[in-house]
């Protein structure tokens, strides 16, 4: 069974360990839970939390965004992030979405799955399309987009950027 969970406050050691396995940067996904002990990563949970219920641009740059965890047969196997709105440098590098599953995991299809749940998040909270950019040495990354309805419309010199309709549901 295959399961979205949002980020919570009391999320336990199963979150924490699946946290440490995935690297702090990879492939432009920032994983800032890797590296924290587990008494910093849940201060880290609670500010997460807080950030998915705040209203516009923080700090000058940080839109809200919320968390969520993919859960495989009650296992944390991956997770994903929903910016709510973009700004001009998320059009560019960022999107509204970014995911990542757990190494021991990937080459299974869960990212598909992972970024079509996602995609219904980003329906939930208004959005009708979504941004994902992805670096051009990321051809896993890019089919999961694709096999998601995903659109290349342009391009930097590091990354293609792929809409998604978030109104049809890629299953």
């Amino acid at each position: 069974m295959i399961e979205l969970r949002r980020l919570s406050p009391a999320d336990g050691i199963d979150v924490y360990d699946m946290l440490q396995e995935i690297p702090r940067e990879e492939n432009g996904f920032m994983n800032n839970g890797h590296g924290k002990s587990f008494e910093e990563y849940r201060v880290w949970l609670k500010t997460m939390d807080e950030e998915s219920h705040r209203q516009g641009i923080v700090d000058g740059w940080k839109v809200p965004s919320t968390t969520y965890w993919m859960y495989v047969d009650g296992i944390p196997v991956g997770y994903g992030k929903v910016r709510h709105f973009l700004t001009d440098s998320l059009r560019t590098a960022g999107g509204n979405i970014g995911y990542v599953i757990r190494p021991g995991w990937r080459g299974q299809g869960y990212g598909k799955e992972l970024l079509r749940l996602l995609l219904v998040k980003a329906r939930g909270i208004g959005m009708d399309k979504a941004l994902v950019t992805i670096r051009k040495d990321n051809a896993a990354s890019l089919a999961v987009a694709r096999a998601n309805g995903g659109v290349i419309t342009g391009e930097t010199d590091e990354r293609y950027l792929v809409w998604l309709d978030t109104r049809e549901d890629m299953k």
